[in-house]
């Protein structure tokens, strides 16, 4: 599987975080189990049946590599807002500062860039080092999108509003016959929101999570989640029938084994543009590299 070129299933898994826990609930985004369901546009069987393609297509996308592609990631965070040109490729994504706090990097801050870039395209190691870490970090996403089936009920909750195509609204919260097995799955057990799913074409189009409880990893030695975390998640079609997340936005803390943090980040993706299938990172970094001069 092509985990660095698909960012249907394992998006922030490659952007690393705590434990690799964070980026972990971010795969809720992408299947989604068997449902209940109430009154509405859909029949109890229409609505069972939607969610099972959806789960199918979800987990297919999630097993394929798909087609590479270039976009711009705009990211905003209490210390920092960034924004970067990003390159999938075999070897891993490739990125390049642009933009700080929405102006221009300096000339001094452009040379940082092209030095840095210099260094990555001569040190396959640096690049192999980061494939490394993507590649695990979507092993423990994987590992949860797969435990999703048991993880929750859902309630079809009717048609939801949007602008064009038929959206279905559907409600989760945690099974109670769902025992996680692991710490990556941990977070299930805590976890109630709701999803949006494209009738049409069987897909996630949003996901808003909200953690109900403190969930502890490592008996609560090794860190904590708080009660009141939330993440919301988009996807779309960005053509061609790729369908890519385009928007996160999570707001949680935690404890870090004695360390407090809050993650508190919005995320939005966009100017997708497919690049060659097979693309080495050294081809992406001269990319990169050329359009600044």
């Amino acid at each position: 599987m092509g985990q660095s070129q698909n960012r249907t299933a394992v998006f922030s898994a490659a952007r690393g975080s705590v434990f690799g826990l964070i980026p972990v609930l971010f795969v809720l985004a992408v299947p989604f189990a068997s449902a209940q369901t109430a009154a509405g546009s859909l029949s109890p069987v229409e609505a069972q049946a939607l969610v099972d393609r959806s789960l199918a297509n979800e987990l297919r996308a999630a097993q394929d590599s798909g087609q590479p592609m270039r976009y711009t990631l705009h990211k905003i965070s209490p210390r920092l807002t960034s924004t970067k040109q990003i390159v999938e490729t075999k070897d891993g994504e490739v990125a390049r500062l642009t933009e700080v706090f929405d102006k221009p990097l300096s000339a001094a801050a452009e040379q940082q860039e092209e030095t840095r870039l210099d260094t990555l395209a001569g040190n396959p190691g640096l690049q192999h080092h980061r494939k490394q870490s993507e590649d695990a970090d979507t092993a423990r996403a994987m590992k949860v999108l797969r435990a999703l089936p048991n993880a929750f009920v859902y309630q079809y909750a009717g048609p939801a509003d949007a602008h064009s195509g038929a959206i279905e609204k559907f409600t989760f919260k945690p099974n109670p016959n769902f025992s996680a097995a692991d710490l990556e799955t941990q977070a299930l057990t805590a976890m109630s929101g709701e999803i949006l799913i494209d009738a049409a074409h069987a897909r996630v189009t949003r996901l808003e999570g909200h953690l109900d409880q403190d969930v502890d990893f490592g008996w609560g030695i090794l860190g904590r989640l708080n009660k009141g975390g939330w993440i919301r998640i988009d996807q779309a079609d960005v053509g061609g029938g790729r369908w890519r997340i385009v928007h996160l936005r999570m707001a949680m803390s935690g404890r870090v084994v004695f360390k407090t943090r809050v993650f508190d980040t919005t995320e939005d993706e966009s100017g997708f543009t497919p690049v060659p299938l097979g693309m080495r990172y050294q081809q992406a970094v001269e990319m990169l590299r050329g359009e600044s001069k």
